[in-house]
């Protein structure tokens, strides 16, 4: 059963640190400075062992919440761990009056892309960069 908590963001850096798609991996002044406001940071577990996270903020004083940093260990792919976290973190936002989630990825990133448009975010930019896997891609859902 996947458990959900709030974490720390050394916590946060731990797992991301195991994660293979973060090339560079935030240290933690990058968190306190991006997270000094509004923002909401989960961990999830996985038979008792930390599986994935989940960070966001109100960056853009919009009504919006930005879901910036998030990851699931390989270990624990395909259990249902980042539809967990991102239900987490929605109703979350809802709750506090936020109408919208956005999120930036990069289309190297498929999985992630197509987990999104499964969870109904849509496609709102796409910035093209060369090599092209590096382009990023906005994408947002009404809430």
């Amino acid at each position: 059963m996947i458990q959900i908590r709030s974490g720390n963001f050394q916590e946060c850096i731990d797992l991301s640190n195991q994660i293979p798609e973060f090339d560079f991996p935030y240290e933690l002044t990058e968190y306190e400075q991006r997270c000094a406001g509004d923002h909401l940071s989960l961990i999830a577990f996985l038979d008792k062992k930390p599986a994935g996270f989940k960070v966001g903020y109100d960056r853009f004083k919009d009504g919006s919440f930005y879901s910036w940093m998030g990851g699931v260990h390989p270990q624990f792919r395909r259990q249902r761990v980042a539809y967990t976290l991102a239900d987490e973190q929605e109703g979350w936002a809802r709750e506090r009056g936020y109408t919208v989630i956005r999120l930036k990825t990069w289309k190297k990133h498929q999985a992630m892309l197509e987990f999104c448009i499964q969870r109904g975010f849509e496609i709102i930019e796409e910035r093209p960069i060369i090599p092209e896997p590096e382009s990023s891609i906005w994408l947002e859902k009404q809430l």
